[in-house]
């Protein structure tokens, strides 16, 4: 085969909140979420890349609804975009609150990764071939995205304090 396909990098992860993951409000910590969304991401990457990986960049998270000690979050993420040796996913966070059954969206965004070999250096992959109709606009959308993100890091951070 000389390409992947979107399917190649589903991946499916479930995380039952515990105090310990929680803030004294008895909400998810969003650093926790953060940290799952990367995790969930990179594992959507590898699949599809069929190797090591590395974050490149999380696009802003609005966190739409707090998560209460209890729940259940699940993460899907999958590949949206490729390049030669980067890659984008999309992670989308759902929430379950006890007693299970009724399930919130919080938060979806895209992480990009580099894909890495044994050495630490960038490697090519076999590229995404787009199936459907849906994935066709996602990877339009995703080249979009990456070229703003490109274009943005060429031009350098104008905040104050960030070498301006």
């Amino acid at each position: 085969m000389d390409h992947r396909r979107q399917p190649d990098s589903l991946t499916v992860m479930t995380e039952l909140v515990l105090p310990n993951d929680a803030n004294i409000l008895g909400n998810l910590l969003g650093g926790r979420l953060l940290h799952w969304i990367d995790i969930a991401g990179a594992m959507a990457a590898s699949r599809f890349t069929q190797g090591l990986v590395a974050t490149v960049a999380m696009d802003p998270v609005n966190f739409r609804h707090p998560v209460k000690v209890g729940s259940i979050v699940t993460l899907t993420a999958r590949v949206t975009w490729t390049g030669r040796t980067s890659l984008e996913t999309m992670v989308e966070v759902t929430a379950e609150a006890a007693p299970y059954g009724a399930c919130q969206s919080i938060t979806s965004t895209h992480v990009v990764f580099v894909a890495m070999d044994e050495s630490a250096q960038k490697r090519s992959f076999l590229p995404f071939a787009s199936q459907t109709e849906a994935e066709k606009r996602e990877f339009e959308e995703g080249a979009r995205r990456q070229e703003e993100r490109t274009k943005a890091g060429t031009d350098g951070d104008k905040r104050p304090g960030c070498g301006t």
